[in-house]
Parts: C-alpha cells; sequence; structure tokens
C-alpha cells in the first residue's frame, strides 16, 4: 500500500515540470505516471478538433523566457519558476521600456511575495508573472525581453485506464494536470488517484468497473465527454473528482448538481464517520471539472472531496502552493477518505427481509435464552436494521436511520463487541442475521 510519504516523493519529482492545457509538459507528466501505473493509456486529439462547444487549441511549448537588462543580467527568469511566464505566451524577442512592458507584467498587490499563475488559452498574447516586492524594484529598463516559445498545431494529451470488476457499472475517478509548478492545486490529485487506481488493481475482486481519468482541466473533461457521453451516462454510477487534496486542512466538499447521488451519500457518510469537521459548499461554488461531468446533458454522478477547496486557500493559484503545502500526512489523509468512500461503494447492498413480522432470533443463536432486564439489548440493535431491511434502504441509508457505523454494517460478519452502546456480546456472526445468498437486483434477503 503506498504511503503518504510516497504519494510526496511522487509529487516532488513531478514539481518541476511546466504543463499546461496541451504540450510536452503534460506528456512527461503523464509519462512519469505510467510508469506507477502501467496500464494508463495515452491519447492524443489533434489541434483544432471540435468537442461539444469547444475546439482544441494549437499546441503551446516553452524552453526559455527572461527579462533581462542590456547587460544580460536577468532580472525575471523563467529557470527559477516556470510560474514567471503567462501560460500560452506567444513568442517574443524585444528591447524594451518600462512603459511599453508594464501591461505585460502580472503582479499581487494583496500579496507581495507571491507569482500569480495566470494564463491566456483562446486569444493570443504574452506576459511575465513576477512578485509585486519584484516588479516594484524592476528598474526602468530598457529591457531585452524574450520568450522562448512555440504555438502551433499539435494535440491535446491526455490519460485513461479502465480497471475491470465484476460489473460493467462504473466508477468514475477523475484528476487534471495543466498546470506549472503548484502542489496542492495541482500534484496532489493526480498522485492520490494514481496511488487509488494502484490500490484497486491490488485487490482480488472488485464489485465495480473503475474509470480513471488523467486530462487537462476543462478543455481535457470535455473532450472525454465528447468521446465517451452514451457510454459513461449508461454505466456510471458514482464518481470522484480528485483536486486539491493534500493539505493538513479541514475537508471540503461539493455536491453533485442536484445532489442526492449515491457518491454525494457515500461521501457525507463517509466525511461524518472519519474526520472531527468538514465544509460542506454549493454547487454554485463549484470550480472543478464537475462543471463538465454534471452539466445539463451529461448529468453524471459526481461530487468531489478535497482538503482545502480550491479558491479558498490563501497560497491558491500563486507560487505559495509549494510542496510545503501538501504534506505526507495531509496526502495519507485525502488518500484514506477517498478510499473509503469506495470501500463503502464496494461494500453497499440492499438488504430486504422476506418474511413478515419480526423474525425469531432464539433459534438462530441471535437472542437470549433466559430474559431479564437488559438482556435484550444486544439483539435490540439488529432488530432495529432489520426493520429498515426493506430493499430500499441501502448501507449507507441504514446508517443514517440506526446509528449503526458503516464499517459495521458493510461487513457480512461483524463481531459485535462494545461499540459505544452497540453491544457487549462477541462475534454472533451476521452471516446469520444477513442472509448469505445471493444478490439480486441490487437486494439481498434475509430469513
Amino acid at each position: 500500500m503506498d504511503t503518504g510519504a510516497d504519494l510526496h516523493r511522487w509529487a516532488t519529482e513531478l514539481f518541476p515540470i511546466c504543463r499546461s492545457l496541451t504540450g510536452d509538459g503534460v506528456r512527461t507528466t503523464l509519462a512519469y505516471l505510467q510508469t506507477l501505473l502501467p496500464s494508463l493509456e495515452v491519447h492524443e486529439v489533434p489541434s483544432g478538433t471540435r468537442a461539444l462547444d469547444w475546439t482544441i487549441p494549437d499546441e503551446w511549448n516553452i524552453r526559455d523566457a527572461y527579462i533581462a537588462d542590456l547587460d544580460g543580467r536577468r532580472l525575471v527568469d523563467f529557470r527559477e519558476s516556470n510560474l514567471h511566464v503567462v501560460g500560452y505566451s506567444e513568442p517574443v524577442d524585444q528591447v524594451m521600456g518600462r512603459d511599453e512592458l508594464e501591461p505585460h507584467l502580472h503582479s499581487l498587490a494583496e500579496q507581495p511575495d507571491a507569482i500569480p499563475y495566470v494564463t491566456s488559452y483562446y486569444k493570443r498574447t504574452w506576459g511575465f508573472c513576477l512578485t509585486q516586492k519584484h516588479r516594484e524594484q524592476l528598474g526602468s529598463g530598457p529591457f531585452q525581453v524574450r520568450i522562448d516559445s512555440t504555438l502551433a498545431p499539435g494535440s491535446l494529451t491526455y490519460a485513461d485506464v479502465v480497471i475491470p470488476g465484476e460489473t460493467e457499472d462504473e466508477v468514475l475517478l477523475s484528476t487534471y494536470m495543466c498546470h506549472p509548478s503548484m502542489a496542492n492545486n495541482e500534484l496532489s490529485g493526480p498522485v492520490v488517484t494514481v496511488a487509488l487506481g494502484r490500490w484497486l488493481a491490488s485487490l482480488p475482486t472488485r464489485r465495480y468497473t473503475y474509470r480513471l481519468v488523467f486530462a487537462p482541466e476543462t478543455i481535457g473533461a470535455i473532450v472525454y465527454l465528447s468521446r465517451h457521453l452514451d457510454h459513461l451516462r449508461q454505466r456510471v454510477r458514482a464518481g470522484w473528482v480528485v483536486t486539491c487534496i493534500g493539505d493538513d486542512r479541514a475537508f471540503s466538499y461539493v455536491p453533485s448538481r442536484l445532489g442526492g447521488t449515491l457518491a454525494d451519500r457515500v461521501s457525507r457518510c463517509v466525511l461524518d464517520e472519519s474526520v472531527p469537521a468538514w465544509v460542506e459548499y454549493s454547487f454554485l461554488e463549484r470550480g472543478s471539472d464537475e462543471r463538465q461531468w454534471c452539466s445539463p446533458g451529461a448529468d453524471l454522478p459526481v461530487c468531489s472531496v478535497m482538503r482545502s477547496k480550491y479558491g479558498t486557500f490563501p497560497e491558491y493559484h500563486t507560487s505559495l502552493d509549494g510542496l510545503d503545502v501538501v504534506t505526507p500526512a495531509g496526502l495519507q489523509g485525502g488518500l484514506d477518505v477517498i478510499r473509503r468512500c469506495i470501500e463503502l461503494l464496494e461494500s453497499n447492498r440492499r438488504w430486504r427481509a422476506v418474511l413478515p413480522g419480526e423474525p425469531q432470533l432464539g433459534p438462530r443463536g441471535l437472542y437470549p435464552t433466559t430474559s431479564y432486564k437488559g438482556s435484550a439489548t444486544d439483539a435490540r440493535v439488529m432488530m432495529n436494521v432489520l426493520a429498515y431491511c426493506d430493499g430500499d434502504h441501502d448501507v449507507e441509508r441504514l446508517a443514517e436511520r440506526t446509528g449503526v457505523p458503516t464499517p459495521l454494517l458493510s461487513r457480512f460478519s461483524i463481531g459485535w463487541q462494545r461499540q459505544g452502546s452497540y453491544g457487549r456480546s462477541t462475534d454472533p456472526p451476521l452471516r446469520a442475521f444477513f442472509a448469505n445468498g445471493p444478490f439480486e437486483h441490487g437486494e439481498t434477503a434475509l430469513f
């Protein structure tokens, strides 16, 4: 099992790569991820290809960029931070004064020590990003301004892998790689998703089929929908966008567009049971690829479980989002929570009692043979569960109704050891309570 330390090491090795919507940075990142998850399949979509209402832009690659004085001393240097250049900047090689350069400079007055992340994907321009303090010290020039980039027909690159299960019902795990050197907003998602893929592939059996998608944010998800929409609408039963999941702050949750999906219910349940506090946002506060998966006409049951939600932490979209923001413990916690969501999905069933009236538990060894005050306490928990086994309540809803934690309800055989007030006796098997028969139409009979 991969640990948070493993994930942090992967992020550290990926951090220097300059990624964008397209280009060799994305390919290099995916090639690295393939060494961890060899079944990952890479796809190329040519520039100019229509994808729903969008068109794949030209491919962008950058080799170097700087602002220098006329003695050649670099004042702003892409080699020091790939955030120094506006993403998708067209090439430039000119000498200019400060007045001409100024409209092409970007900084944050409210965060004077941060280099902002700025892009212009669909309108050609160029620019440099620097800290406010650096900008104020830049001087009046003249400057040698050079961006050694190409912006020409090429392709958009994405990758996916399908890990088959016992059924054709699918769970979608979606993440992105299209940002340069930022750790929580960029790299935490891919490394956690790869770890999930490695864990899923190691399981001896899986109830669901798992589809993992690694694509540039927004346009990548749109391309994926344009190629797989009918299949996804027929097969996907739950899904998560995996992003911003590596810091040490509180967990966050963004529901699907209408809420109430299986993924929504599982997410809330796991967060309630697993973490001391978490923050729920409205879908109106969405900002990642849930915008595409949940859009009208797609309507996939996809939500987001994060640590600090994008746009809410101070380092967001700046050079401050470094490898000290994501931590081994933060990545481990994010991985654990999404893994618990998947474990709950895998074990989730709807139970159906086949006899009217309460079953007689005594002959099954599930009720005390001598009755005295308090003797039925343990059995009451089982009876409370059975009272809602009508074929409509799955494990998550049974837990909500009865207060019995999902890890207990999720297993076929549960020792009713003391869990708060859940019982005193040892290991009367729930296999005798939940009949060990075949599953039919998502329901299993009891008694």
